[in-house]
């Protein structure tokens, strides 16, 4: 029998938490740093001290060594730089071991050498790690050995974010200040700050390490660049939720494991969609450490798997032809006195504190549709988005039935008298109990779908931080909250003031909701008539993050600064282009390398068995048409490669970033579509033994 597993002592083992604080703090010590965690302010530099000693103290009982600043710089991973708690040795000769107030809030990273967009140049290479409070520190163990982890923030000389955790912040200290306004205006006067809460669903795929290592496309592009189609794929869609393989599940249990330690609620494991897919969900947590929390995820994924001999591909479309992986981000806003803002309780027709925030995120969504689609733009989700296995390009959202039909009703009347009531699921087995079904279904298809008491943003990419996407949510509602409450403020008759701001917004916005099929040709042509923006790849969204309205918002709550904006937007084309550069690079490095000298020699076997054939007295007819199926493929590969390295080459000489990155998508991006096709018949064609590298059926079916 194997070891029981008590996950209830397990959990945030690794976790420097507020009971451990509260154990090894002096009471009037924990009391600030409880004080500043949960209502701003500064630590004392002795308060720093006395919490810096305890948690060194904690991380050198458990092993630890070493110290960094984790934070996430806009590369969209995480960074750290070890430094050890050894100091000067003592006039003895004893080495101490120490770790100041100073060292814990303030870290000093080289800010010249993460991506900045002009915020910095080389020179001016200064740059400050500011510790998140909110968010607790943890200790990592692998191959370095124990190193306690501090989440920071990180931001230049001057001020300027340069990271994915200062702008969140920044945007979930405004979303609380406005959305505590709406809950004062309904008589909550206990309610201190509103929290946005976030649970990011993860999915990945899972492949054999050994294979990976023969594919160039996915040690350096992180997908497949070529490929045909295996004889099977996700048809008969028997992985979905199927039985977990053993090997997986061998993973799956070492990840639950890691991240049980460090604090991580994972939740939820099952087979995904697409062969070798799968995903993971964690429990809700505060927005910023939701944040952290999936970055843990998708670095523990990556490293447990390396212990079974797998690769965790996080890339949204590793394979062509089976779904791709996305993370679904499910947020919501909660008061620290326990209210959910977005539970419509069971007559949400006659919750108006509900009503007013549904009416607001509606607002919020619809005046800033392209914000929210920026936010959940890169690279990799533009081979994902609308492909009938994701969101569409186009926001929308939906809202079920019932909830639609409030809609509809305060709409055409000023007045919601009823609402749809769950009815009983009827099974037809006499043996199984009745159970209560939801007054709505569900819509795989919206991009931003309520499911109860929260809104799903499920256009996230699998790769991607969710830093950007919360920010994005965050600041725009409250915005709107800002604007409602500025009205109702001021109202002589609040009751008459909320209802008729309820009506009008919901009039006003009431296109941006869509309970049909998103994947429909009907539903693109629906939403042009609505007037709602349609940005089809990631780049062409870049340049919402700049016009006059995303500005003002950013600003007035200050969430990003207009340079901050700037940076962002050319980081985004610069990384655009780099990242199409080196797929180019590497589909011209494997089809030279390898596909042609592969095809050149099983044309040679062809030519030989055709001379053999014919020198026997028997007809060569079926091996001359083979060879000459395979030369014509071969001659058209040759004329797609020649072309490919072309116009990388005149791609490379364009200095502005803007006008490059839309040259990648429209010439280099059909070039390497163009040299794909006949590498992908020319592997149906040449012999198995021959062909130089795992195909799809040995990636997704063999692990």
């Amino acid at each position: 029998m194997s070891e029981v597993l008590n996950v209830e002592n397990l959990f945030g083992e690794n976790v420097f938490t507020v009971g451990k604080m509260k154990e090894r703090l002096p009471k009037k010590i924990y009391a600030e740093v409880r004080r500043v965690m949960d209502q701003g302010g500064e630590l004392s530099l002795t308060t720093a001290d006395i919490v810096a000693k305890a948690m060194k103290d904690w991380a050198v009982e458990h092993g630890a060594t070493h110290y960094t600043h984790w934070f996430q710089p806009l590369t969209g991973i995480t960074a750290e730089k070890h430094d050890s708690f050894v100091t000067h040795p003592d006039a003895d000769g004893k080495m101490l071991m120490e770790f100041s107030g100073k060292e814990l809030i303030k870290g000093e990273p080289d800010a010249s050498s993460f991506p900045s967009g002009g915020l910095r140049t080389t020179f001016e290479a200064r740059g400050y790690t500011v510790w998140d409070i909110t968010s607790p520190a943890f200790l990592k163990e692998d191959a370095t050995g124990v190193i306690l982890c501090i989440p920071t923030a990180f931001c230049s000389y001057k001020g300027e974010a340069l990271d994915k955790k200062t702008p969140l912040l920044r945007s979930m200290d405004a979303i609380s200040e406005q959305a505590l306004r709406i809950v004062r205006l309904f008589g909550n006067t206990e309610a201190k700050k509103v929290v946005p809460s976030v649970g990011a669903e993860q999915e990945y795929f899972l492949i054999d390490r050994t294979k990976y290592l023969k594919r160039k496309d996915l040690m350096f592009a992180g997908r497949t660049l070529f490929g045909a189609p295996a004889p099977k794929g996700q048809e008969m869609e028997d992985h979905y939720f199927g039985v977990i393989r053993e090997r997986i599940g061998a993973f799956m249990k070492d990840l639950n494991i890691e991240l049980w330690k460090l604090g991580v609620t994972a939740k939820t494991q099952h087979n995904e969609a697409a062969p070798a897919q799968h995903e993971l969900a964690p429990i809700y947590e505060m927005a910023n450490i939701a944040t952290d929390h999936n970055q843990l995820v998708m670095e523990t994924m990556k490293k447990v798997a390396e212990r079974h001999n797998l690769r965790c591909l996080l890339h949204e479309k590793p394979f062509a032809g089976v779904n791709g992986s996305g993370k679904h981000d499910n947020w919501s806003l909660t008061t620290d006195n326990g209210v959910n803002l977005l539970d419509p309780g069971a007559t949400p027709n006659e919750n108006i504190q509900f009503l007013l925030v549904l009416a607001c995120v509606m607002k919020a969504v619809d005046t800033h549709a392209d914000l929210l689609r920026r936010s959940a733009s890169n690279v990799g989700n533009d081979l994902r988005l609308g492909a009938d296995e994701a969101p569409p390009a186009i926001i929308s959202i939906f809202l079920g039935d019932q909830l639609e039909d409030v809609v509809r009703q305060l709409v055409e009347t000023g007045e919601a008298r009823s609402c749809l009531e769950g009815s009983k699921l009827q099974t037809g087995v006499s043996t199984m109990q009745q159970l209560d079904k939801d007054a709505t279904d569900r819509n795989r298809t919206s991009p931003l779908a309520f499911t109860g008491n929260k809104f799903e943003f499920r256009m996230v990419g699998s790769s991607d931080s969710i830093g950007s996407p919360n920010t994005t949510l965050n600041a725009i509602v409250a915005e709107a909250f800002c604007e409602a409450a500025d009205i109702l403020e001021k109202a002589e008759d609040f009751e008459l003031a909320v209802h008729d701001l309820i009506k009008e917004y919901m009039t006003k916005h009431q296109r941006i909701i869509f309970n049909g099929n998103g994947y429909s040709e009907e539903w693109v042509k629906e939403a042009e008539r609505r007037g709602l923006p349609n940005f089809r790849t990631m780049i062409d969204s870049i340049e919402t993050l700049t016009t006059d309205k995303a500005v003002k918002l950013y600003e007035k709550f200050g969430i990003y600064t207009r340079a901050e904006l700037e940076s962002r937007k050319e980081i985004l084309y610069e990384t655009y282009v780099k990242t199409i550069n080196i797929e180019a690079l590497t589909m011209i490095d494997m089809a030279s390398k390898e596909i042609l000298p592969a095809t050149v020699r099983y044309s040679r076997a062809l030519a030989d068995t055709v001379i053999a054939v014919k020198e026997a007295g028997a007809d060569p007819t079926t091996q001359a048409e083979l060879l000459q199926e395979v030369n014509e493929k071969l001659t058209c590969l040759k004329k797609a490669l020649d072309h490919l390295k072309k116009v990388e080459a005149e791609g490379t000489a364009i200095v502005d970033f803007k006008e490059q990155a839309f040259y990648y998508r429209d010439v280099i991006v059909k070039a390497m579509e163009a040299l794909r096709k006949p590498a992908d018949e020319l592997e149906l064609l040449v012999d198995r033994a021959m062909w130089p590298f795992p195909t799809y059926g040995d990636l997704i079916f063999d692990v």
